[in-house]
């Protein structure tokens, strides 16, 4: 079975979506990332900047990710929210699989296809797959490294901690 570990948001403002959040639905703290570092990010098989930053945080058992992204150029973000139109929303469910590869394959197959194929500045592989037509918004494909799977971890524990203080957090 593959379950959805995170929800993510296309957001204008994460500290404004993170406070409306937490009003709502009682999620937090938020763990921010700014100018997320990328070794690499392909949209639709093309070399593209991706600037972005997100705002990771806790929604019962599942993560809640807030995304900003900062430059125009074409992503799988855009291709829901184009650049400047100022609209927000769901943008990807994420799932862990066991192999990245064979799993971008097997969603082009049943078609959806793959949108970005992006990996950060430490390693981690993250792919988007449309799945709009069949879902009304993308999937996001990771394998579960350790170094992935403990970031789940930490950002679960402080929720489970959390004294309600400090809704924002910086990392890096």
């Amino acid at each position: 079975m593959l379950a959805v570990r995170q929800l993510a948001y296309k957001v204008n403002d994460l500290e404004a979506a993170a406070a409306a959040h937490h009003r709502a639905f009682g999620s937090g703290p938020f763990f921010v990332l700014r100018h997320v570092a990328l070794a690499s990010s392909q949209h639709r098989g093309i070399e593209q900047p991706f600037d972005h930053s997100s705002a990771y945080g806790q929604w019962g058992s599942v993560m809640v990710e807030l995304v900003v992204q900062h430059n125009a150029e074409p992503s799988a973000l855009h291709e829901m929210f184009p650049h400047g139109s100022g609209t927000e929303g769901l943008h990807h469910a994420a799932l862990f699989v066991d192999d990245l590869e064979a799993s971008i394959a097997r969603f082009e197959r049943e078609g959806a296809p793959l949108e970005q194929l992006s990996v950060t500045a430490g390693g981690t592989a993250f792919a988007f797959v449309d799945t709009r037509a069949s879902l009304g918004h993308m999937l996001e494909l990771y394998e579960p490294t350790p170094q992935l799977t403990g970031f789940y971890a930490m950002i679960a524990k402080a929720a489970e901690e959390w004294d309600g203080k400090e809704l924002i957090r910086e990392l890096g």
